[in-house]
Formats: C-alpha cells, sequence, structure tokens
C-alpha cells in the first residue's frame, strides 16, 4: 500500500479491509490526519478465540502488527528506509471482549530518530503500546523494534 500523499482515512479504510484484520474482526477506529495517532480494536468473536475462550494471542499481535512502522514510514519514508526489525509480546491476563490499542508518535521522537540516523548509520528504536480491555486493564504489552537508515544518494 502506498503510503506517501494518501489521506489517513483511506490508509483506515483499506486496513478495515486487509483480509488479515478483517478476518480477525480487527478494527481500525482512528489514523490521525497528520499519522502521529492511531487506535485499534478487536471484539471478541468465536474464530479470534482461543481453546479457553479468550483472545486468541496472535490476533492480539495482529492487531498492533503495522502501526508503529505505518505511522513512522509515513514521516520519514521520503529520506529514510524504514522496516520492522524484531517483536515481541507479553501477554498480561486474559483478553476478554472488546480490546483496543493506540499508538501516540510525537515529533520529539520523530526528531530524535531523524538525528539518530544522520550519519547514515542504522538505528534500531523500540516502542511499546498496551493492549487494554473495557475494564482498562492492560492484557498484553506489544514491543516493536523499527530499523531506520538515511536513503543513500
Amino acid at each position: 500500500m502506498k503510503l506517501l500523499g494518501t489521506k489517513a482515512s483511506t490508509v483506515r479504510h483499506a486496513l478495515n479491509l486487509w483480509p488479515p484484520f478483517l478476518g480477525a474482526g480487527i478494527r481500525v477506529e482512528e489514523i490521525s490526519a497528520d499519522f502521529r495517532y492511531a487506535r485499534v480494536s478487536m471484539k471478541s468473536l468465536p474464530w479470534n478465540r482461543n481453546v479457553v475462550g479468550t483472545h486468541f494471542g496472535g490476533s492480539l499481535f495482529a492487531m498492533t502488527d503495522p502501526f508503529w512502522m505505518l505511522l513512522i514510514i509515513r514521516h520519514l519514508a521520503s529520506d529514510h528506509v524504514v522496516w520492522d526489525k524484531a517483536a515481541e509480546i507479553d501477554f498480561r491476563r486474559p483478553g476478554r471482549g472488546k480490546v483496543r490499542a493506540e499508538f501516540r508518535l510525537s515529533q520529539e521522537q520523530l526528531v530524535e530518530l531523524r538525528a539518530k540516523a544522520a550519519d547514515g548509520g542504522k538505528v534500531l528504536e523500540w516502542f511499546s503500546a498496551d493492549v487494554i480491555d473495557q475494564q482498562g486493564e492492560i492484557v498484553a504489552t506489544m514491543r516493536k523494534q523499527i530499523y531506520l537508515r538515511r536513503k543513500r544518494a
């Protein structure tokens, strides 16, 4: 999906129709117009529950998977290479009902990433987001390592 120049609402609609999200019941509720914020949710459905009736861990991870790269690439891809490098998820409690996650990318983080990559070397930076249930309890914490490097001339 081409991101540069694409409106946030168009990206949100496309992600909501993307088969891995659509099939798992994952819904992108919001992507801010400036691509610095995203909110995603997932209802508990028969096909995204595990053997004990709670959210399947793979679906919890899938709902958080693309967002750090999506937000960062929108701001830095014109002159930087941006990739997912590594990921981990820490399951804290069983996920039941509707769960959600939010992603916030600050101007300070973008300035810091540009500064770290200014010399042309690779930058590996970790970002995290919590998956929260309807009671406000943390179900899981996802961490994503982003690879960043200035594009060569």
